[in-house]
């Protein structure tokens, strides 16, 4: 998954929190996920402390809180202390992201569930993601949607993402290792798409792969420090008829391509 370096919040503590994260052995740790954790309930707790303090709190300034009851009832059942390693797991519900290896992270919270919310899931809907990482957004979208197509172009971690959420028991999600920016067309059209990673541009084939009326959220800028996240919504006119609106500031690494 390319994922943000930093908070997507420009808030000095989490910021620093997270270049702590991701400086410390990141690849040495790829791999290295909790299996049993005995004190669930404590975990369990921390979810619900997390939801309350981070996700449907007002946070200041321009930044909304996390409002749909059924996004923050999923992130109230989602182990999230199961998707990092072992090491971490204790931080699992902090505000900040988290290593995961191969020099990715796992997003924090918050913008995992503000990006959740603005696809607007429903019941019914089938989601492609960009960017599996160690599973856990797809592990919140299964929660709420009917199918979850993701991708990942780092192979040892979609693997293991497909691993981990099998024995989770999420059987709504196929995982795929590959090139993101061509998107997944064989399971398409998509009522929405959710990237998690900076691109350049807003990728054509996953507009076209985007149904009439669906959402897209991704995060665009000619660097890291110029990205801002996305809405995207199309028309019923082709490829060219979108919406987009600029929801806020985000730093993401590089969207990574495949070989060309």
């Amino acid at each position: 998954m390319r994922v943000h370096i930093f908070s997507s919040l420009r808030s000095p503590a989490s910021t620093k929190l997270a270049l702590v994260a991701v400086v410390v052995s990141v690849g040495a740790l790829a791999g290295v996920f909790l299996t049993v954790q005995p004190d669930e309930e404590n975990f369990r707790q921390q979810r619900e402390e997390m939801v309350r303090t981070q996700l449907a709190s007002p946070r200041g300034g321009m930044l909304e809180p996390v409002r749909n009851p059924d996004v923050l009832h999923a992130f109230r059942q989602v182990p999230r202390h199961r998707f990092v390693p072992a090491q971490w797991a204790r931080y699992a519900y902090g505000d900040y992201p988290l290593p995961i290896g191969y020099e990715q992270t796992i997003s924090q919270p918050y913008m995992v569930a503000k990006m959740t919310e603005l696809l607007q899931p429903q019941k019914h809907h089938r989601v492609l993601e960009i960017g599996t990482g160690s599973g856990y957004q797809a592990a919140i979208l299964a929660q709420l949607v009917a199918e979850v197509y993701t991708i990942e172009i780092v192979e040892p971690l979609a693997l293991a993402a497909r691993s981990r959420l099998a024995e989770l028991g999420y059987k709504n999600v196929a995982v795929r290792v590959g090139d993101g920016y061509l998107g997944w067309p064989e399971h398409g059209p998509f009522d929405s798409i959710v990237v998690t990673a900076g691109a350049k541009n807003i990728p054509p084939a996953l507009i076209e792969q985007l149904k009439p009326g669906g959402r897209m959220v991704i995060p665009v800028g000619a660097t890291v420090e110029a990205q801002k996240l996305l809405l995207v919504t199309k028309g019923s006119k082709g490829p060219r008829d979108i919406h987009v609106q600029e929801m806020m500031e985000v730093r993401f690494v590089p969207l990574v391509r495949g070989r060309q």
